[in-house]
């Protein structure tokens, strides 16, 4: 892959600036640092790996997988470029909007390769509804829905607390207002 087919993926290039400041990444370390989910940075580290620009840290071994950029990276593709001094680098991308392309390409990635995974993890729980919420109500169910998933958050740096037969499993929430311009006054709720 050269450098302009790079730069137009930006998890990988998220990914490779992480590890321009660090010694060694795994993905989850990527997860918190970016947001979204640990198995779709794990896929995208393994795709760089293809392309040669970062590699397994030598020596480690187990579920959580540390990558560094790439030393020697030779036959026939491109070496990872150094880092550079902060003040050349680009900025990072929106991470919102990078939090949404993860969402939505693991989301497709999962649509796309369900009929192969074992029979009882084909189903999945994607559903939507629009309610109406004041702010602060939409607020709250956005605590609430946190709270929740807290309740399991720690098994994924915890593996003894992973019950038999869990897997990673991605829970993406969004709350937003749908609203056109000018349809909301921005002084406040009237009542009639």
């Amino acid at each position: 892959m050269d450098e302009s087919r790079r730069d137009e993926h930006p998890v990988r290039e998220a990914l490779l600036e992480l590890l321009r400041t660090r010694a060694e990444l795994t993905s989850a370390q990527a997860a918190r640092e970016l947001g979204g989910n640990t198995g779709l940075y794990s896929f995208h580290l393994r795709k760089l790996a293809e392309q040669g620009l970062v590699e397994d840290v030598p020596g480690v071994t187990g579920r959580a997988r540390p990558w560094r950029l790439a030393r020697g990276a030779g036959r026939g593709h491109r070496r990872a470029p150094r880092p550079r001094p902060a003040a050349e680098r680009p900025a990072h991308p929106d991470l919102g909007g990078l939090n949404r392309a993860l969402e939505d390409e693991s989301y497709q990635r999962w649509l796309d390769r369900r009929e192969e995974v074992p029979a009882h993890w084909r189903r999945d729980e994607a559903f939507s509804q629009v309610v109406y919420l004041t702010p602060e109500e939409m607020a709250a169910l956005g605590d609430a829905v946190r709270s929740l998933i807290a309740l399991f958050r720690h098994r994924e740096d915890d593996p003894s607390a992973r019950p038999t037969g869990s897997e990673p499993v991605a829970v993406v929430t969004r709350l937003f207002p749908m609203l056109d311009p000018g349809s909301a006054d921005d002084a406040g709720p009237q009542h009639d």
